[in-house]
C-alpha cells in the first residue's frame, strides 16, 4: 500500500496569510518518520528559488527522519509538483504532473532519454477514466484518480468520482492507481478493495497534532487487507 502525503503549507492551521515553510518542513519530517512512502511537495504559488529551497530542505529532513522503526519504509520518496526544472535542480524522486502541466508524452520521453535518474517517476493527475488509459500509454510510472469522495480541496475539479469510476480506473490500466479526494482512515479501506495500489491526501498526513497520533494514522492504513 502506497501512502503519499500531499503538501499545502496554506491549510496548516496558524495564519493563513503568512504560512512558513519551517512549519512544513515539521510537518513533512513527521510524516517521513511516521511512515508514508512519498511525500508530494505541491507548493504551486512558490517561486522557482523558494521551491528549489524547500524541496532540498524537504530531502534532508526526510533523510533524517525517515530512521526510526520498523514501519518506515527503505527510502522516502520526494516528488514535485508541475516543476520539472526545480526537481531535477533539487536530486528529488520525481514529478507529478497536473492537467495545466507539461503533457506526459512530452515529459517522458525527455526524462528517459538520459535526462533525469533511470529511477525519476513521472505521475500524472487523472479525472476521467480516458486521461488515466492515455496517461498509462504516455509512460506515466501512477496516476492520482480522483477526487474519489468531496473534499475541499478539489472543489475545482467537479463532482466527486466514486468507488465505481475508481474500481474501473484500477482494471484498465496496469500502472499503480493512487486514490485521492477526501481519503481518511475509514474510507480508505474501499478504495484499497477497489483495486487502489494506495491513497494521496493533504489534511490525513498534515493535520495531526504530533508524531505518536500521525503513527497511529499510519499504522491503521498499513493493516487494511
Amino acid at each position: 500500500m502506497l501512502l503519499c502525503y500531499v503538501t499545502d503549507r496554506r491549510l496548516i492551521e496558524g495564519d493563513p496569510s503568512s504560512p512558513t515553510t519551517d512549519d512544513l518542513l515539521l510537518r513533512i519530517g513527521r510524516a517521513a518518520a511516521a511512515g508514508v512512502d512519498w511525500i508530494q511537495i505541491r507548493e504551486k504559488d512558490l517561486p522557482a528559488r523558494e521551491l528549489l529551497e524547500l524541496t532540498r530542505g524537504a530531502i534532508v529532513t526526510v533523510q533524517n527522519r525517515a530512521t526510526a522503526g520498523p514501519q518506515v519504509p527503505a527510502r522516502v520518496l520526494v516528488l514535485i509538483n508541475d516543476r520539472l526544472d526545480v526537481a531535477l535542480a533539487a536530486g528529488a524522486s520525481g514529478i507529478h504532473l497536473g492537467g495545466g502541466s507539461i503533457p506526459v508524452g512530452k515529459v517522458v520521453p525527455w526524462v528517459r532519454a538520459g535526462n533525469a535518474p533511470a529511477d525519476f517517476l513521472v505521475g500524472v493527475s487523472c479525472h476521467e477514466i480516458h486521461d488515466a488509459i492515455e496517461a498509462e500509454r504516455a509512460g506515466a510510472n501512477y496516476i492520482f484518480f480522483g477526487p474519489v469522495y468531496d473534499t475541499p480541496s478539489k472543489i475545482g475539479f467537479g463532482a466527486p468520482q466514486g468507488l465505481d469510476k475508481l474500481a474501473e480506473v484500477c482494471r484498465r490500466v496496469r500502472i499503480p492507481v493512487l486514490a485521492i479526494g477526501g481519503m481518511n482512515k475509514e474510507n480508505a479501506a474501499a478504495c484499497m478493495r477497489a483495486g487502489a495500489a494506495g491513497i494521496a491526501a493533504i489534511r490525513l498526513f498534515q493535520q495531526p497534532p504530533d508524531d505518536a497520533t500521525l503513527g497511529g494514522i499510519v499504522r491503521r492504513l498499513r493493516a487494511i487487507p
